[in-house]
């Protein structure tokens, strides 16, 4: 299958709606939150998509901050009982964790789409190559 010319497709909007980077039609995930083999539309690979814990930190740090926002003003505003911070406040903050999962790991993939990221590979610029002592060369 030839490789399609890239089009002018947001990667926030596609991201966001969980779509291909490159069509923006075919679903980028199967389940809650694997990522597919290849897109059923396009055929894009999905191999180079590693988000790791992207979507988790990033969700957490949002959710984090405008969660704490709210529960001040909740706080402030009513003072409620503590018990009622656990039984409302509590369950809302983990519901919005996991609400943003999906959205920010579509979002991180085809940002790594459109940047064309890969895994980093070093090499050897300096002395410490084959034959350094400091590669299991020869120890003098």
């Amino acid at each position: 299958m030839s490789e399609p010319q890239p089009s002018h497709i947001s990667s926030l909007k596609t991201g966001l709606a969980c779509r291909c980077p490159r069509c923006g039609q075919g679903p980028l995930l199967k389940g809650f939150l694997t990522i597919r083999d290849s897109c059923p539309d396009c055929g894009l690979d999905y191999g180079f998509a590693d988000p790791a814990d992207g979507p988790a930190f990033f969700g957490m740090s949002l959710v984090g901050v405008l969660g704490m926002i709210a529960f001040m003003i909740f706080e402030f505003t009513v003072r409620p009982p503590v018990w009622v911070h656990m039984v409302v406040t509590l369950p809302l903050l983990a519901l919005a964790c996991l609400a943003v999962l999906r959205p920010l790991k579509g979002w991180l993939v085809a940002e790594q789409y459109v940047h064309k990221a890969a895994e980093a590979t070093f090499s050897s610029v300096g002395g410490h190559g084959e034959g350094s002592p400091w590669k299991g060369g020869d120890r003098r």
